[in-house]
Order: C-alpha cells, then structure tokens, then sequence
C-alpha cells in the first residue's frame, strides 16, 4: 500500500494510504518522483473548489507530475521498465464528436487527473505509485530533472494558449499575471518568436521573475496603476494580450494598450466578469478563451528534452509530499514562491 495526498475540505489535506490499481493490458506501473502544485490544487485546498466546483467527497490531489516506469503490462511495445517519463494528466474518451475532430481537451467525457468536475471526482496523481495508459508517458531525457518534467503540463497550458493566439511573430505581446501560468506564457510567447514582451502583476517577486526569464519589461500595477497608460498611443501598442489573472480588473485595464483589432487570449480561471462589450465591438477585439491542450504536451517535453525552455527559474522550492501543509502554504505566498515541488520519494 502507497501513499497519496487527499484533500478532505477546505485546509483539510492529509497523507492517507492508498492502493494502486492492478497493471492492465497496454498500461504502465509508475512511481512517482515530483509533483507540482497547481493554481487548482491551491484552489481546493483554500476554498474546497473554485467556482461552482466543490469538493463532495475526499479527492488525491496533483495532476504535474513525473516519474519512473516500474513494470510494463502485457502488449506493452516501446516502453520498459527504468525509464523517467513526465505524466499527461490528460484521458480524453477518443470517441465522442469532440475528440473525433482532434478537440480532445473538450471531451464529453474527461477524466483529468485531480478534478472534481465529475461525481464521482477523478483522483489525482499526488501519490507515490500509478498505473497510466501508455499514451500519457512522454519520455524525459537525462537532462531534465525529475521536478522540471513535472512542469510539462503547465508548459503545455501555456503552448496550447500561444497557439490559440496564432502566430507571434515579431508582434508585440502583453502578459497580465504573472504566477505559473503567466510566466510560462512569457517563455512560450518568447519561443514562439514575440518581438517585444511585457508582463504585468501586483508583486515584487514574480515581476522579477518574469524578467529572468525574458520578459523585456515589467510594470507594478499595485504601485504604479497606470503603468500601462504610455502603451495607450493611437489606440494602442499591444498586438496580443494573454490574461492569465483571472481578474476582470486586470483584463478591462489593459483594454487601451491593445491595439484596435488586437488579440486577447483569456488563460487565467477566477470569478465571472463583466466586460465592455461596446469598447470590445468599437475596438473589433478578438477575445479567445484558452482551455487545458492535447497535442501541446508532448510539445511541451520535447522542449524541455532539446533544451529548447528553461524551466528552472520557476521552481521556487522542493518539499517532501510529508511537509504538504508547508509547501501549499508556501505555493500559495506569491511573494515567496512561484512554483512549490513536491518530492515523492
């Protein structure tokens, strides 16, 4: 018997035993080494959900992980026993119309590791031991850390979003929030060729990050409110916003330094907004939503394999699955951590 972190309630997560599944035809045994904690995992560890979603019953938390194949099931070609893999938290049905057309992440019948959409909830993977379908192992290579494979999947958020947004060529790119998520927008906008990025947020700490890792400049909104206004010139400069705050505030008050017609990609989940549809209309503003991806993960990897990213600066610490308490507390201090691992061994 393994263990797993178990979300009971709001500030209620506890290390409980946990039996893994038997190993089936086509699947593969893993033990999990790193774990990344997640805006929703913070969410259901705050608030016991976030929106309309709540816990109803104990749930395993965790859909970033990464870890070492153990055993392989019968039928099993291309994988063995020993190799580091990072985990697609993502197990779309492959038959309904969605996923027919290649729209796996609306699936009609998902089942994403850590989510209590479904009732029953989907138990997720902060667990020392799982046993996944083949298709969700992306082999990582030896230059990559167990904790960096771990952070494929938020990786893989923020390509599927650059993607939502088309081409970046040389164009000018704004980034509002600047946790996780946000950050890794930076470096995928960056990789997708963005001219000029800059990164807005309300805190020292993951401003100073998004210039680590490339942004080209950074503005405080909590010190300085209107620090965008200079982009605001002949009906603006920004070619695309990505908002990955989830803040109706901090979508509406970039409105004027994106240029009419500009591309607005909303990444960030909170509470519902109202927006001014007229100076969306008047603008012509193309406002996209960004949700989860599909293809994008074994992108994300095959980054990371080639060296192509550089995830390093986001992981702000590793702690033991043990300390959990301490380590959501720590992810959730936005002036003290960016990205919080948890180590499983």
């Amino acid at each position: 018997m393994m263990e797993a972190l178990v979300i009971h309630g709001p500030g209620d997560l506890r290390v409980e035993a946990f039996e893994t599944a038997p190993l089936g035809a086509g699947q593969l045994q893993v033990r999990v080494r790193s774990g990344g904690i997640c805006g929703s995992d913070l969410h259901y560890y705050q608030h016991g959900g976030f929106g309309t979603i709540r816990i109803k019953h104990p749930m395993v938390l965790g859909h970033e992980v990464a870890g070492v194949i153990e055993a392989v099931g019968a039928d099993v070609t291309g994988f063995r026993a020993g190799e580091r893999i990072a985990i697609s938290p993502s197990r779309p049905c492959m038959l309904c119309k969605y996923c027919q057309q290649g729209l796996q992440n609306h699936c009609l019948d998902m089942r994403y590791y850590g989510s209590a959409m479904r009732n029953p909830h989907v138990d997720g993977a902060f667990r020392q031991q799982i046993v996944i379908d083949t298709h969700q192992a992306h082999r990582l290579n030896d230059s990559v850390s167990d904790a960096e494979g771990a952070l494929a999947e938020p990786l893989a958020v923020a390509l599927h979003a650059v993607r939502r947004a088309g081409p970046l060529l040389g164009k000018n790119v704004l980034v509002t929030g600047c946790g996780p998520i946000g950050a890794l927008l930076v470096i995928a906008a960056r990789r997708a060729g963005a001219g000029y990025i800059v990164a807005t947020d309300v805190g020292a700490f993951t401003l100073a990050k998004a210039l680590e890792i490339g942004a080209d400049e950074v503005v405080n909104v909590a010190e300085t409110p209107d620090g965008l206004a200079r982009f605001s010139a002949d009906k603006g400069t920004f070619d695309v916003l990505f908002e990955a705050s989830g803040n109706a505030r901090a979508l509406v008050g970039a409105f004027d330094a994106l240029r009419s017609r500009g591309i607005i990609v909303q990444v960030g989940l909170g509470g519902e907004m109202t927006l001014p549809v007229n100076t969306i209309v008047a603008r012509e503003f193309d406002l996209r939503g960004a949700f989860r991806f599909h293809e994008e993960f074994a992108v994300a990897v095959e980054l990371l394999n080639k060296g192509l990213v550089d995830v390093k600066p986001l992981i702000s610490a590793t702690l033991s699955y043990r300390d959990s308490t301490q380590a959501f507390e720590l992810a959730g201090d936005r002036s003290k951590a960016l990205k919080v691992v948890l180590d499983f061994n």
